[in-house]
């Protein structure tokens, strides 16, 4: 059986979740993921939220692709099981409530891909307390903790976020 590590290094190396990914509409992901989430519609964005898996679609004369991903995987901290759609603990089986970077990559570069550290941010507020990782031949990125402070979860996942707007900047 693959392992949560296993979903994390497929979706940072092949950008979908159980094979859908951005462009898909909202009723793909329900077939995917089931209805078990919270939507928020704002004029012509929806955002779905599947606890550790969040989307963003916007409204494009009716049909609603998919334009944004993210894999929240702080949130497993406090709720690794509610937070899991169960499609993905039926692929994967349980999720752990953390995951360690250097775990995961190793995992993508069992997948022939790399990840590489990006320059940190100047004015966002994130500096000292998050570091941001970009999969060179996908543009996934990945945010890690860094908070020497925070009970021993520097050096864990945050979260990883997909977004066509990378990807151009990717090898």
């Amino acid at each position: 059986m693959m392992t949560d590590l296993d979903f994390y290094a497929h979706v940072a190396t092949r950008k979908e979740v159980l094979g859908v990914g951005i462009g898909a509409q909202p009723g793909e992901w329900e077939t995917t993921l089931g209805d078990d989430c919270l939507d928020t519609e704002d004029g012509s964005l929806l955002r779905r939220d599947y606890g550790l898996v969040e989307l963003s679609f916007q409204d494009e004369d009716g049909a609603w692709p998919c334009f944004g991903m993210s894999v929240q995987v702080h949130r497993l901290r406090w709720d690794s099981e509610s937070s899991v759609p169960a499609p993905l603990r039926d692929a994967y089986g349980d999720f752990a409530p953390a995951t360690r970077f250097e775990a995961l990559a190793a995992a993508i570069a069992e997948l022939g891909c790399s990840v590489a550290p990006e320059p940190e941010p100047d004015e966002d507020g994130t500096a000292g307390c998050i570091r941001r990782y970009r999969v060179t031949e996908s543009g996934v990125r990945i945010f890690v903790r860094a908070d020497e402070d925070d009970q021993g979860q520097s050096g864990t996942v945050w979260s990883l976020s997909v977004s066509p707007a990378w990807w151009s900047e990717a090898g």
